[in-house]
């Protein structure tokens, strides 16, 4: 399941990406902004048909709006379109779920429409700064439409249960940032910040030195910091450093570095790897992970693990795996009953960290699919 709340992009590659893949009307990618015409015809930044809203939540800011101009209508808009929407002869023609901002009206919509029309839509008079991050969630009964200033501080503007379309259309669901006008000179509609507030730099070197042993490896040197200028990080080390800092001019004139010799173990120095679990409902999952680093030991260490509709506090809890987490050495067994795995219906995301004291080591991410049982 590539749930919508994994999907990130700060578009600062200048590279349409992969997860893009349905994008058209000459969308581009350029300083740092996903660029959709406004035109007679349509164009949008569009996944493949093969994602999921449901138990998900994803945002995105909204930088620049079509003008009015001579037009009837002039819109951006961000929307999760049912993979039938197309389809004028069937059930789900023109149902999709999001957001409209129409700029000869001057409105944001927050809509869930069938056959391209929504008489609950919900509509605010819309206010660029008050309204530039748009966020949409659902939490497995309700569908929430969010806004924000900042990416950090949102607003609830409308809740409505779950159409039943999101829970069904799992892993064939498309996202859409498009534009369009009616009239008028063209123009444009620019995204930013796709489900990520991050805008630095990240540049990956070689380092040599011990990872886990005595290993040669490769490092990653990441530069983050609010900058005035080139944002970037030079150094060789040993094992894995991170810079933070913030300056004008180069980011790692303030930074300090953590590395090999500090008093944190060096297994805090990992990144997590990522590992799809694929759950049975209603049947026993068992699966054990282990470090094959010769000689390493999770001794000493204890293991915790939650499954969620959605990564942190906006996501619900769909199952605590920690009372079936058993470390052994280099190992960490999950065994979870098949009771427990009855109550899973949806698909999900997870991970596996690891403690010792102070010190929280993630060890694995990713998303959780679900097969339904069949069976009762």
């Amino acid at each position: 399941m590539p749930s919508l709340s994994t999907l990130q992009d700060n578009f600062n590659d200048n590279v349409i990406g992969p997860n893009w893949g349905n994008s058209y009307g000459g969308v581009s990618e350029s300083g740092g902004k996903a660029h959709v015409p406004c035109g007679l015809g349509y164009a949008g930044y569009q996944t493949a048909y093969s994602w999921t809203l449901a138990g998900a939540s994803f945002y995105v800011a909204v930088t620049t709006v079509p003008t009015a101009g001579a037009a009837t209508e002039a819109y951006a808009s961000v929307f999760v379109n049912h993979p039938e929407i197309g389809n004028a002869a069937g059930p789900a023609y023109g149902y999709r779920i999001g957001f409209i901002i129409n700029t000869v009206t001057g409105q944001l919509k927050c809509s869930s429409e069938t056959g391209y029309f929504d008489a609950g839509a919900v509509s605010l008079t819309y206010n660029a700064t008050t309204h530039k991050f748009l966020r949409l969630r659902e939490d497995g009964t309700n569908v929430y439409w969010d806004t924000s200033p900042d990416g950090t501080t949102w607003t609830n503007r409308r809740t409505l249960a779950t159409p039943a379309w999101v829970t069904t259309s799992i892993d064939v669901c498309a996202l859409d940032l498009s534009a369009h006008r009616d009239a008028g000179p063209p123009d444009e509609a620019t995204y930013d910040s796709f489900n990520t507030l991050s805008d630095g730099a990240v540049y990956t070197g070689t380092a040599a030195g011990s990872a886990e042993a005595t290993a040669t490896t490769t490092g990653t040197l990441a530069a983050a910091g609010t900058a005035t200028g080139s944002v970037q990080a030079t150094a060789a080390s040993t094992g894995i450093a991170v810079y933070h800092g913030t300056a004008t001019g180069n980011a790692s004139s303030d930074a300090t570095a953590t590395g090999e010799g500090d008093t944190l173990p060096e297994v805090a120095g990992l990144t997590a790897g990522d590992w799809d679990l694929r759950v049975e409902q209603g049947a026993t999952f068992v699966q054990t992970f282990t470090a094959l680093d010769d000689g390493f030991t999770w001794d000493g260490w204890t293991a915790r693990a939650q499954i969620r509709s959605a990564p942190a506090d906006s996501g619900a809890l769909l199952l605590d795996l920690t009372p079936y987490l058993t470390v052994d050495g280099p190992s960490v067994r999950i065994a979870v009953p098949a009771a427990q795995t009855q109550a899973l219906n949806r698909n999900g995301v997870w991970d596996l960290e690891m403690v010792s004291g102070s010190t929280v080591v993630r060890w694995l991410n990713g998303k959780v699919l679900v097969s339904l049982e069949v069976t009762r």
